[in-house]
């Protein structure tokens, strides 16, 4: 099992499975899931952002910086705390997620096509419950599963 982990850590940097078309590889894992956890929880300051991810606010800061800049995230003052910032997603960075979601599942669809529906929901089940083990191993609280995340029919993300 460690090896078949260890090669599949490899193929999935080798192709950051990222995709396939236009959008292959156009987005970063990092970006990918900052956009997502925004999209899938809506605005959020950037301390709640780190928790959510299991990361700190630091690294959010550094992450977000160029999605701010490319205009697919947004920053503005917290209504109840003017001094405080809100990330949330764009429409512009929103239309830029649903793209690279598409491409994701397009290239999932391409991986398992000759699996069964009872396989991809069986292999989903597997993977979530592997990844929410190495989130508990290492005590943060990692990503979301599910649909939000851009699963396939049959469940497969």
């Amino acid at each position: 099992m460690q090896h078949q982990v260890a090669v599949f850590a490899r193929r999935a940097e080798q192709t950051r499975l990222g995709g396939v078309g236009q959008a292959r590889n156009s987005m970063d894992r990092a970006a990918y899931l900052l956009l997502n956890r925004l999209d899938t929880e809506g605005p959020m300051g950037v301390k709640a952002l780190a928790s959510a991810m299991g990361i700190d606010s630091s690294t959010v800061t550094r992450q977000v910086a160029p999605l701010v800049d490319s205009g697919l995230v947004n920053r503005a003052s917290h209504p109840e705390d003017g001094r405080a910032v809100v990330l949330q997603l764009s429409a512009r960075g929103s239309a830029r997620l649903e793209q690279v979601r598409s491409s994701r599942r397009e290239l999932m669809e391409l991986l398992t096509q000759g699996w069964t529906e009872e396989e991809r929901d069986t292999f989903c089940a597997l993977l979530t419950r592997f990844n929410t083990a190495l989130t508990g191993a290492h005590g943060g609280s990692g990503t979301r599963s599910g649909p939000a995340s851009g699963s396939l029919p049959g469940g497969v993300s």
